[in-house]
């Protein structure tokens, strides 16, 4: 009994000290956004940073933020090369009474990117539609698109950049929509929204919309948009029908814990395969957007969540997997090896104003991206001060 006993402590131990590495690579950094030590420089304010939107366009990270409630969240700028914030913005210029931009951007014609809010208070509005743009400084330009549907906020976004219509998801209805941008026009369906029934089971388990409406969408290369619907399903629409299809195959799952799942995070291979990430389980999977089949590719951490996902240049598939009451972590994952665990970020912040080479360690990552030539992997952070962490995808 006693050998039993220590070897149990001893496997607790180092599972212990797995899940706790820090994630070291060379030439990785931290950009400071949200510490106060310098009022010269520019950083956002405390309780209105969680960067729950990330994209790269050329040198510059573009940024959105979720705030708490009843503050205003932000967007911003980050320089790749200069290791700094080049400019922010209240979203209270362009739309006042917003709290959160957690869509994720997509990507349009002549270098726009489309994001979605969710106000603080639905009853006095809905969530608008913003477009951003980046100048060669790094200056930012946002354009309110208006609201979408009234009373209604926008959950997530993707876009068919080619035939510039965006598709979403409005919470907390969980009502599907698309909107075509020239001409300024929204449909909206009501196929895949949860049911009564499905709301009663989820009242049940005493979950909220954020715990069930699908977070991410993603198109295929044959044009069709794939997310998740209630309960533990996966769907996909049709442009040229306009009609829905549920996949036979559900969001893998462990046994007796469906009603959690929920897809949460996207990435595209090379090949057009699709990899998903189920919130409720933490497991990925990857989806054959052809045959429509899907396979479970496991459990990166013994921990709910799959908050991001991105493929870099070294054709790896990195994702953040984990969060509250635990720590994040981040992973990544090759069709041969499989799953590699590479623990919590721990990068320097070398930057004018920063040459105490500050270390910051990224306990709660919430979103992940690539850089254009996915030469770089940049992730923000989810807290009350949130900064960026950056690495180099060199495969090693």
């Amino acid at each position: 009994m006693k050998i039993l006993i220590a070897i149990l402590l001893s496997i607790g131990a180092a599972k212990a000290s797995a899940q706790s590495k820090a994630f070291r690579p060379a030439g990785a950094f931290a950009i400071e956004v949200s510490l106060e030590n310098a009022p010269s420089l520019k950083r956002l304010p405390i309780y209105q940073n969680a960067i729950t939107s990330l994209s790269v366009s050329g040198d510059y990270i573009i940024g959105g933020t979720t705030a708490d409630k009843g503050l205003t969240p932000f967007m911003f700028t980050a320089s790749l090369s200069k290791r700094e914030m080049v400019d922010i913005k209240s979203i209270d210029e362009v739309a006042r009474g917003q709290r959160a931009i957690r869509t994720g951007f997509s990507k349009g014609k002549n270098n726009v990117y489309y994001a979605g809010t969710i106000p603080n208070d639905l009853s006095k509005g809905g969530g608008h539609l913003i477009a951003v743009g980046v100048n060669a400084s790094g200056d930012i330009d946002i354009h309110d698109l208006g609201v979408l549907i009234p009373n209604e906020g926008v959950f997530s976004l993707t876009i068919d950049a080619r035939k510039k219509i965006l598709y979403g998801i409005s919470y907390p209805s969980g009502w599907f929509f698309t909107y075509t941008i020239d001409a300024k026009s929204i449909r909206v369906f009501k196929d895949i929204a949860p049911t009564h029934k499905d709301l009663q089971t989820f009242y049940e388990y005493v979950l909220e919309p954020e715990d069930y409406l699908c977070k991410a969408l993603i198109e295929s290369n044959q044009g069709l948009i794939f997310g998740s619907l209630p309960i533990n399903r996966l769907f996909c629409f049709d442009p040229k029908t306009q009609g829905f299809f549920i996949l036979s195959d559900s969001i893998p799952e462990v046994i007796g814990r469906g009603n959690l799942g929920q897809v949460e995070s996207w990435a595209k291979a090379k090949n057009g395969r699709l990899y998903g990430g189920n919130a409720g389980d933490g497991q990925l999977f990857e989806l054959n957007p052809v045959t429509k089949k899907v396979k479970n590719l496991g459990k990166p951490a013994m921990m709910p969540h799959i908050k991001g996902l991105t493929f870099a240049r070294d054709g790896k598939l990195y994702g953040i997997a984990g969060g509250p009451p635990g720590y994040s972590h981040l992973f990544s994952y090759d069709e041969d090896k499989g799953f590699k665990v590479l623990g919590d970020p721990l990068f320097r912040m070398i930057a004018p104003g920063m040459e105490q080479n500050i270390p910051w360690r990224g306990f709660q990552l919430e979103t992940i991206v690539s850089s254009e030539d996915g030469k770089y992997v940049a992730m923000g952070e989810g807290e009350s001060l949130s900064q960026l962490l950056v690495f180099v995808a060199d495969g090693k």
